[in-house]
């Protein structure tokens, strides 16, 4: 499994609880940008090859992301598997 562009729970839950007010831009740029990462690797890489941490911590972040934007009963990853021409023919 790579891990390479994976957050571990323990650095999601330390910017979770960490105001944004206290963050400089620096720090909320790069929150951003290996959040986005996170969730594409999430999506790329099958449930079935994750530790059962990694695939459940997954799940809930699947469920989080569709409830707060909204389910278009497609992921991140058939969306990104789409734009590189490497979706569903």
């Amino acid at each position: 499994m790579s891990e390479a562009a994976r957050k571990d729970f323990h650095t999601k839950a330390g910017e979770k609880l960490t105001p944004d007010s206290s963050k400089s831009t620096l720090d909320k740029t790069k929150e951003s940008i290996t959040g986005a990462a996170d969730k594409t690797a999430r999506e790329v890489q099958p449930d079935s090859e994750k530790t059962t941490a990694q695939s459940l911590g997954d799940k809930v972040g699947r469920t989080k992301d569709n409830s707060a934007h909204g389910s278009t009963h497609e992921s991140v990853g058939d969306k990104v598997k789409g734009a590189l021409g490497l979706g569903k023919h």
